[in-house]
């Protein structure tokens, strides 16, 4: 794709009247936001849009998911997919390469693993690349970012209880106190990362809560406990996993007490680390500049954040990319939060990107 078809696409985006229906889908899908495995509201919304446009899909994927199939007038091809969540909106791609596209718009992207089970449908077999993207708030409007392997992290979850024998806490050694097992377990699991886990390989594990008695002079029976860990690679995720269980459990077994440890895999199954295909990154990353310039596609660093894109990263050749949402000279709050306002000058940005990279591809399969 030459430079200029590339601009084009972008300008094509930034139509007042396509820029006008991108913002007003957007903030209809805004004041209405939905929880994961809920979005019916947002899933009839697009599946309108995609009737309106003329794009066949299947539904449901994955509960409330929606993927649409748009096929080149060229006949059989490579297959391209784009995947947004929910929060993300319809792209009309021009049917005239050989090949086609599919357009996932996948539920229950926060913590309920949506891209797995969508995944588990197997709508996406035949995909032969992916491509989605994330908004950044460090990066201004006009911007794009990314950069090759390992991109974001994976992540899990851990809960233990560790049960010994409640008491008065005059009498300690009458009882088996699992306050004192909890606390030296929490030292203990800071360790792993410190001592365990290679320096130039990043990995967290945090205990974020902790739970037990509620009188001031009573042992309690039981105490709970609970956090996250993170790695960059999917194998640092697995052994940080088993080292977690095994050191709650050693603990405990120091203490006299018992350990029960949940990874809660089934409600929420862990994420996997999201690592970009080298060359499916590189050919979106020189889309970007050809569209953007070279100076506004970033390399970014790497993000101890987890994405479920992850799962479609290990099963396909994919690329994520983050577009950037803050206005020149405005400050702007972080994901997440209630108080994040993006500047939408950013859609029209994501949206010629996703169209850009999409028959580029086609173009060179």
């Amino acid at each position: 794709m030459a430079t200029t078809a590339a601009a084009l696409l972008l300008e094509e985006a930034r139509v007042p009247a396509f820029e006008a229906w991108l913002l007003g889908l957007r903030r209809r899908i805004h004041q209405h936001s939905e929880l994961a495995f809920q979005e019916h509201r947002t899933s009839a919304l697009v599946r309108a849009e995609l009737d309106a446009l003329g794009v066949p899909y299947v539904w449901p994927v994955a509960r409330t998911g929606v993927v649409a199939t748009i096929a080149g007038g060229g006949g059989p091809g490579p297959v391209f997919a784009l995947r947004s969540d929910m929060d993300a909106l319809p792209i009309q791609v021009r049917p005239n390469n050989a090949g086609k596209v599919n357009l996932v718009f996948q539920p229950a992207e926060e913590g309920h693993a949506g891209g797995y089970h969508v995944l588990q449908e197997g709508v996406l077999d035949d995909v032969d690349a992916i491509f989605a993207v994330h908004i950044d708030t460090h990066l201004p409007v006009g911007t794009v970012g990314s950069r090759p392997g390992p991109f974001l992290a994976g992540s899990a979850r851990f809960k233990a209880t560790i049960t010994g024998k409640g008491g008065h806490a005059a009498v300690p050694h009458a009882a088996v106190d699992p306050v004192v097992v909890a606390s030296s377990t929490i030292l203990s699991l800071q360790q792993l990362v410190a001592r365990e886990i290679d320096p130039l390989q990043s990995a967290v594990v945090s205990v974020t809560f902790l739970k037990g008695g509620e009188a001031f002079n009573v042992i309690p029976e039981s105490v709970t406990l609970g956090g996250t860990f993170w790695s960059m690679t999917t194998q640092g995720l697995f052994y940080l996993k088993k080292r977690i269980k095994e050191v709650i459990e050693g603990q405990a077994v120091v203490g006299r007490c018992m350990a029960a440890v949940n990874f809660m895999e089934e409600e929420l199954r862990p994420y996997p680390a999201t690592v970009n295909d080298e060359g499916v990154h590189s050919h979106a990353k020189v889309v970007a500049e050809s569209m953007l310039g070279e100076a506004n596609m970033r390399l970014c660093p790497q993000v101890m954040a987890a994405e479920d894109f992850g799962f479609y990263a290990q099963k396909i050749p994919a690329a994520f990319f983050s577009v950037g949402v803050r206005g020149a000279g405005k400050e702007i709050s972080h994901v997440h939060t209630p108080h994040l306002v993006i500047d939408e000058g950013a859609l029209p940005v994501g949206a010629a990107l996703h169209a850009a990279v999409t028959i580029e591809y086609l173009n060179k399969h």
